[in-house]
């Protein structure tokens, strides 16, 4: 007789088990219609699964966020069943709901085509018309084993052969299709509707391993409307527009080669871009007290170990053999470094707050099938920092660093910024008292700094639970960029210490920031942010001089020459083309302004000022227009600099 408890307090009492389906009809025909999911006691189930003791129950429409994840899985087993109507030697093995859609994992012998995939997503549609109930099933896991066997189906029987004996097993069903599930799913495939497309097909090991069979995996999308389908789609479109790989190579910035594979070829106008970039973030950690170090490439093994990076992280650092028979690691990281910085000299509580920042260039050995542009490398630049404190300081200094924080990605065009709390991971350094502390700082922190946080359970580092900042681009992409953790257990392994106010020797806490993240994964973000259209402070060409007949060539230098004596980036185009033809190459280049020179323009001491984007010019007094683009490229800091310096 299960007594059910409502979100809103109320409660319905039932003289037998009842599915989440029946009190949502008894509460009304509308509920009723629009349920997709039940979650009872916190776990998601079926609608049609029956409660059986006390319990506390939410229903999901399709208005909830949360039911996505459902859906997707839905249109997973939906895709396995038209695979499986059309080609019916297929095996299926393993598919699962990702981030923005599914797949689903076949074994066949002959290759998937696009036109396959066309007849597969057609199947689909009819399946969902079809409103074929889904049916969940308990059986035993002798059962399973046997139930697969007989239909000669190898890996799903190693997949059951993996659940402990004597553990039941779930599986579901629709039409004549069933597969080994742990669920939930919806009522019926009609609930899935039609707000779904397959996408590619790819090759994909048989549970990721190298030495097993090669199966193809078919991606796709699922969303709760059309609506919100066309809406990704579109995004796709426009990210395909704005590939920072594409735009980098149309626009001269770098290139990459199989001979340096995961590093990055910075030509001058991409290195221009960088240093830009270096130089700002530079100049806002100096106003906000960092001092600015530079450690070693290559260290010991055994600092590593002592700070606990060589068993968590070995299998991703580069390493070289010395004369001497000692092992040396590049380093993936600067923290250890920064810590033997801290350790040089006795450090008094008058020292702390210490801000110790550097442009790391670290290494990691990523496999070759997560490299992506510049995005994801293996010789990469972080904008690190670590701040030692004490423990009262920690909220202070993370207040400040939010601060920093908010205000840098602003001045990149960057506003909506979201914040994940990632506490303990399963595997970690510490003992859990360490972690009750630093989780608790971490909490005050974050409501002093009036931060609205998401949890991400179980995604901290290894020695600390860490903020991570995600900001959302101008086609509507997250991106997790900066990381704010605090971290009582390096200093303790790698023996830090400080002499306190009352003579004691303490262990300072040690928080690792980063706001950009790495160089190079942040200009391939703002690449694709901007569309290559850079804002006019970080142009690696702010400005052309464009010539309109050779006779204007001295003009066109005099002009770029006061230019440049104003700090400017400029270049001139004296080239015997028409002007319309450097215009239009200067566009698609994506300078910010062309200055025009003729005749006419020499004569007056003026300039035919074009902005990129208008097809409209301004006549414009030399120096006039020369001084209005200087504050136009300044960096936003120096900006705000100049404004208040004429306040």
């Amino acid at each position: 007789m299960p007594i059910v408890t409502l979100p809103d307090g109320s409660t319905r009492s039932y003289d037998a088990p009842v599915a989440p389906a029946t009190i949502a009809a008894d509460i009304g025909p509308g509920l009723a219609k629009a349920a997709m999911l039940a979650v009872v006691d916190g776990q998601e189930w079926d609608l049609t699964r029956e409660i059986e003791a006390d319990a506390s129950l939410a229903l999901l429409t399709a208005r909830d966020e949360a039911i996505l994840a459902t859906i997707r899985h839905d249109a997973a087993h939906v895709m396995a069943e038209a695979v499986l109507e059309l080609y019916p030697e297929t095996q299926v093995t393993i598919g699962p709901s990702i981030e923005n859609g599914f797949y689903y994992d076949f074994h066949r012998e002959a290759a998937f085509t696009e036109d396959d995939l066309a007849a597969i997503e057609a199947r689909m549609h009819e399946i969902v018309d079809r409103d074929e109930a889904i049916v969940r099933n308990v059986w035993t896991r002798d059962e399973a084993v046997a139930f697969y066997r007989k239909n000669d189906e190898p890996f799903k029987v190693e997949l059951v052969e993996t659940i402990p004996q004597g553990e039941t097993v779930t599986f579901y069903q629709q039409g004549d299709f069933i597969d080994l599930c742990r669920g939930p799913h919806l009522a019926s495939t009609g609930k899935l509707g039609h707000a779904f497309k397959l996408m590619s097909v790819a090759g994909a090991y048989w549970r990721g391993d190298s030495n097993r069979p090669m199966l193809q995996r078919i991606y796709g999308t699922a969303w709760r409307t059309e609506k919100e389908l066309n809406a990704y789609l579109h995004m796709l479109e426009e990210a395909e527009k704005r590939d920072h790989r594409k735009l980098g190579k149309q626009l001269n910035f770098f290139h990459l080669q199989e001979e340096a594979t995961g590093s990055v070829f910075w030509h001058p106008k991409g290195w221009t871009l960088y240093r830009e970039i270096e130089a700002y973030v530079r100049r806002r950690l100096e106003t906000d007290g960092y001092a600015e170090v530079k450690t070693p490439q290559l260290v010991d093994r055994a600092l590593w170990e002592a700070s606990g990076h060589w068993d968590k992280f070995r299998e991703n650092m580069f390493t070289a053999e010395a004369e001497d028979d000692r092992t040396l690691a590049l380093k993936p990281m600067n923290c250890p470094c920064h810590v033997q910085i801290f350790r040089q000299g006795i450090k008094s509580y008058r020292d702390l707050p210490l801000r110790m920042a550097e442009f790391g260039s670290c290494h990691r050995n990523e496999p070759s099938g997560a490299l992506h542009g510049i995005m994801r490398v293996r010789a990469f630049t972080q904008d690190d920092a670590h701040i030692f404190c004490t423990e009262d300081q920690i909220t202070e200094e993370s207040v400040k660093f939010c601060a920093l924080l908010q205000s840098i990605y602003s001045d990149f065009g960057f506003d909506e910024v979201r914040v994940k709390f990632s506490d303990r991971p399963e595997v970690r350094a510490g003992e859990d008292d360490v972690w009750d502390r630093a989780e608790s700082a971490l909490t005050d922190a974050t409501k002093a700094a009036e931060l609205e946080t998401t949890l991400n359970p179980g995604e901290g580092a290894f020695y600390g639970p860490k903020l991570e900042f995600v900001l959302r681009d101008a086609i509507g992409r997250d991106w997790q960029c900066g990381t704010l953790q605090v971290d009582f257990v390096l200093p303790e392994r790698l023996d830090a210490e400080y002499v306190a106010e009352d003579g004691s020797r303490r262990r300072p806490v040690m928080l690792h920031r980063a706001i950009l993240g790495s160089m190079e994964r942040w200009i391939g973000i703002i690449i694709e942010q901007f569309s290559g259209r850079m804002p006019p402070w970080l142009a690696p060409v702010q400005i052309v001089v464009a010539s309109i007949t050779d006779s204007a060539n001295g003009y066109a230098q005099k002009v770029a020459d006061e230019a440049a004596a104003m700090g400017l980036r400029v270049e001139t185009d004296l080239r015997n083309e028409k002007i319309s033809y450097k215009v239009r190459e200067h566009s698609v280049g994506k300078v910010p302004f062309i200055l025009a020179v003729g005749g006419r323009e020499e004569e007056a001491g003026t300039v035919a000022l074009r902005r990129l984007g208008s097809q409209d010019q301004q006549v414009v007094d030399m120096m006039a227009a020369l001084s209005q683009l200087h504050a136009e490229c300044l960096p936003p800091d120096l900006a705000r600099a100049e404004t208040l310096a004429a306040e």
